[in-house]
């Protein structure tokens, strides 16, 4: 390690000691399970989102093999509204396999590790480095910010050049000491005090070396992706309900949006509302609702939803494998996109305005 390196961590170690967070849920009995758990919710999503989730998780899946032997539909319940929900899918995957093949026992190897599904380098090396005490890097968004803005790293971080100049910095600056503590540091670091917005520079144990201080520019750092239009999608919602006031939900493909969870039938938007529905579903139609549309935003488009409340003449409704009917005046125990549970409630509640009635 260059003196130049050898700063670096120094001066992250000697902050850590009395700035860092050390009482986080998953640093409670440290685990590689614990790490990789906590690791892939943190993903996209902020550490006060995903405490409860994470205690939540863990209190029902305690082992790896208690998640491997849940059912895909349970999993993705207890990951509902903290979106991204192929992390949740990948981590069932997972845990099957390090459950058939390492007997329960998470892998040691950065090789077996970065094979299981949903894990890449950065995860891989967190696990790692906070479980094992082994010397690898890590490069999440906190740990990008950190370093574009004390290098003064050009482009976005999301091109394979700049995201490779950022892993040689990144292994450069990782010590072969105190690990643990570096890693938990330099992401600590990022979250609290080199934060996006608003950074706290004069708190910063880097702030003297610091190129984006210097030039004050922090705010250029690390640089935005180029922007794009943001595609928009429309669907209609089918809200069928029969006359015990139990709604139909339909379980959506494991690949695509929502892949695994369950929601309401989803028409296209040119669709003949009745005709279809008694094509497939075999239903008549007694009244029909339109709902104020709903905008949900993804990573790569955004989706306008019609909610069309539809009242049916069918007494009771039939379940299958891929149908279901609930009390929306119930708990729901399965995986739900965050829209639709949000209208199930609201339709428990019966809160939703009624727009048009046919």
């Amino acid at each position: 390690m260059t003196t130049t390196a050898k700063n670096f961590s120094d001066l992250l170690l000697t902050w850590f000691k009395d700035n860092g967070r050390k009482n986080l849920p998953w640093q409670k009995n440290i685990s590689p399970y614990k790490v990789w758990v906590s690791e892939i919710m943190l993903q996209q999503t902020q550490v006060k989102t995903v405490i409860p989730y994470f205690e939540r998780f863990m209190k029902r899946f305690s082992t790896i093999e208690n998640l491997s032997n849940a059912s895909l539909d349970e999993v993705l319940h207890f990951w509902t509204g903290l979106g991204y929900y192929a992390r949740a899918r990948n981590l069932h995957k997972a845990a099957k396999i390090i459950t058939e093949e390492y007997q329960g026992v998470f892998p040691i190897s950065y090789n077996e590790i970065v094979n299981l599904p949903g894990i890449g380098r950065s995860t891989a090396g967190a696990i790692l480095s906070l479980s094992y005490e082994k010397c690898f890097p890590i490069l999440d968004g906190n740990v990008k910010r950190v370093l574009t803005r004390y290098h003064g790293v050009e482009g976005w971080p999301g091109k394979k050049k700049v995201e490779n100049q950022l892993w040689e910095i990144a292994e450069r600056h990782t010590p072969t000491r105190s690990i643990r503590q570096y890693t938990q540091a330099i992401m600590d670091l990022g979250a609290t005090v080199c934060t996006s917005r608003n950074p706290n520079c004069n708190s910063c144990p880097l702030m003297f070396r610091c190129y984006a201080k210097g030039e004050n520019t922090q705010h250029n750092f690390p640089q935005k992706k180029p922007k794009a239009v943001t595609p928009e999608r429309d669907t209609i919602f089918a809200i069928l309900e029969n006359t015990h006031g139990e709604i139909l939900l339909e379980q959506r493909p494991l690949s695509g949006i929502w892949g695994g969870l369950w929601c309401f039938p989803e028409l296209s938007n040119n669709s003949k509302i009745k005709t279809t529905i008694k094509e497939r579903y075999g239903f008549n139609i007694k009244k029909q609702m339109e709902y104020k549309p709903i905008k949900h935003t993804f990573t790569h488009f955004q989706l306008m939803i019609k909610p069309v409340h539809i009242k049916l003449q069918k007494d009771k409704g039939y379940d299958s494998k891929m149908l279901k009917w609930v009390n929306p005046k119930r708990n729901q125990t399965l995986g739900l996109p965050a829209p639709v549970l949000s209208m199930l409630v609201d339709l428990g509640n019966r809160k939703r305005v009624i727009l048009n009635e046919s």
